[in-house]
């Protein structure tokens, strides 16, 4: 599970260095002003402090501003973390294990505000432009807060269809590992059912840290 909680306190981004004359920095805020949901792919591989890599891991991710997203682990395991827009909940299907939370104390300070929060991401992060690399246009962002679970984010950003639009995510934490995030072709603003955010605790299932109800 503490992947699942590195990935999602992964969750998120956006744009590049093609992006017109734009910064990466204004390129985020255009894409946070103008995606209120979407949906992509995702592959992730976590690298330790010794430099040793991962099996990767995909799955998909949808979101809808705010506060809700989900987060599937598809391969090489079945992981759910899902966002109702009040809680947080994680889900290990192999341990048929549920964690539950207040969604505002997880999400608020977490790379997630970045897609499934509000509009002010400049009160939680710190931005600053980091360059080009790999075809991308970087920004690094730091919680202004000290009490979170990652030192950083470096946010990569592509165009699509002429928008600034997620590309890839590099999240450093505390204990030196950094979870490399590679997102496929974004669809900006589907409609999303209102069923994609609703968790349901599977019949049987552990439900660990607070009122599922």
């Amino acid at each position: 599970m503490s992947r699942a909680r590195r990935a999602i306190c992964a969750l998120l981004l956006a744009a590049t260095p093609a992006v017109a004359s734009a910064a990466a920095i204004e390129a985020l805020r255009e894409f946070v002003r103008t995606t209120r949901s979407g949906k992509t792919t995702f592959t992730q591989v976590v690298v330790n402090r010794a430099g040793k890599a991962s099996s990767p891991a995909s799955g998909s991710f949808q979101f809808q501003r705010p506060g809700k997203f989900r987060w599937s682990y598809e391969k090489p395991y079945e992981q759910s973390i899902v966002g109702d827009g009040e809680r947080l909940w994680m889900h290990d299907r192999d341990l048929n294990q549920v964690t539950v939370r207040k969604l505002d104390g997880a999400l608020g300070q977490s790379p997630a505000a970045i897609l499934a929060g509000q509009d002010d991401l400049e009160k939680a992060f710190e931005l600053k432009d980091d360059g080009a690399r790999d075809g991308l246009q970087w920004l690094s962002a730091v919680p202004r807060a000290r009490d979170t679970t990652f030192e950083s984010v470096r946010i990569g950003l592509r165009v699509e269809g002429g928008v600034a639009v997620v590309a890839a995510m590099e999240l450093k934490d505390t204990f030196g590992q950094t979870s490399i995030l590679t997102f496929g072709r974004m669809e900006r603003n589907p409609a999303l059912p209102a069923e994609t955010f609703r968790f349901v605790p599977p019949k049987g299932a552990d439900i660990l840290g607070g009122d599922a109800r």
